[in-house]
């Protein structure tokens, strides 16, 4: 997706340009090439670019990956999934993080809005460039951060963005939500389950 990546860099390079750049003639080009950025994805994406530039318009300042945490929770061999209401497939319980609070507690928090289960974060697995594991490509170039969760309270309950939560073995893991984890990166989890000392993945 060599063009998703050339369209990102044109994006980045328009929207720093906008926030540093003081000449009017230079934030009229810059403007010009967040279009040809939008028009690229526009064209392959086969959505209009009415649609894209205002999401291209909509980041402001200077360009950074966006930020995608995940928890890790197991309890007796098996490890918390919920299914996702919008593709119907399962995940690892987390989401965006939010401005104001801490990687670690959008994590705890995420687990108790997408399950009903309490847990406490005691350890970083996983600092991932979505885009060097299997993922589909995105718009935005994304970091996943993949924490360790204890149980510590709760019960299964669905939300507004899960329709479902279950617990599952190695070797019973239902069809994953891909844009949200992989396969190989549940597998690595359960190895980081059987061997604490591991240290965390990155890259």
């Amino acid at each position: 997706m060599q063009w998703l990546v050339w369209a990102r860099e044109l994006q980045s390079i328009a929207q720093a340009g906008a926030t540093y750049s003081r000449d009017p003639y230079d934030r009229e080009r810059f403007a010009q090439v967040q279009r040809v950025a939008a028009q690229m994805i526009a064209h392959h994406t086969e959505q209009p670019v009415e649609r894209v530039l205002p999401m291209l318009q909509a980041e402001t300042g200077y360009a950074t990956p966006k930020l995608d945490v995940r928890t890790a929770v197991f309890q007796g061999g098996r490890l918390l999934l919920v299914q996702e209401r919008s593709d119907g497939l399962w995940s690892l319980p987390g989401g965006w993080c939010d401005i104001g609070e801490s990687a670690s507690a959008v994590a705890a928090r995420e687990v108790l809005e997408e399950s009903g289960y309490e847990v406490r974060i005691t350890k970083l697995l996983a600092l991932l460039d979505r885009a060097k594991h299997g993922h589909p490509p995105a718009m935005w170039h994304v970091y996943k951060v993949v924490f360790l969760g204890e149980l510590t309270g709760g019960e299964a309950r669905p939300s507004l963005e899960t329709a479902d939560v279950g617990w599952f073995g190695r070797d019973a893991i239902p069809p994953l939500s891909l844009p949200r984890n992989t396969p190989a990166q549940v597998a690595r989890l359960f190895e980081h389950r059987a061997h604490p000392g591991l240290e965390a993945d990155f890259d």
